[in-house]
């Protein structure tokens, strides 16, 4: 099982994960020494929900109706709750719902 594993692919895997752990630990380091303005604050506040728009935006265009209300559905939810991880199993069981348990689409 491993030795099919390429030690280029490993080394690339390992190596970037090096670099997340850095720029997390660093961005962390660097707010523990800078106090951030009010506008900062609510930037990093919204950041969660402005990566996953960026990411599901373009699925949401390229997709149809199943993945249009599982959309809806996630919005309803994340509005409801202000949560962004509930929402997001909201609506991935929405979407798995209309492909396979309701609609039966594939």
């Amino acid at each position: 099982m491993f030795a099919d594993v390429s030690v280029t692919a490993l080394a690339v895997v390992l190596g970037m994960s090096a670099v997340t752990y850095a720029t997390k630990a660093g961005g962390f380091w660097v707010l523990d020494r800078v106090e951030p303005s009010e506008s900062v604050r609510e930037a990093l506040d919204a950041l969660p929900g402005g990566i996953i728009v960026a990411i599901l935006a373009v699925r949401l265009l390229e997709g149809g109706p199943p993945e249009w209300v599982a959309g809806l559905a996630v919005v309803a939810v994340a509005h409801r709750t202000d949560n962004v991880l509930l929402a997001m199993v909201a609506g991935v069981g929405v979407l798995l719902a209309l492909r396979h348990g309701i609609a039966g689409i594939d």
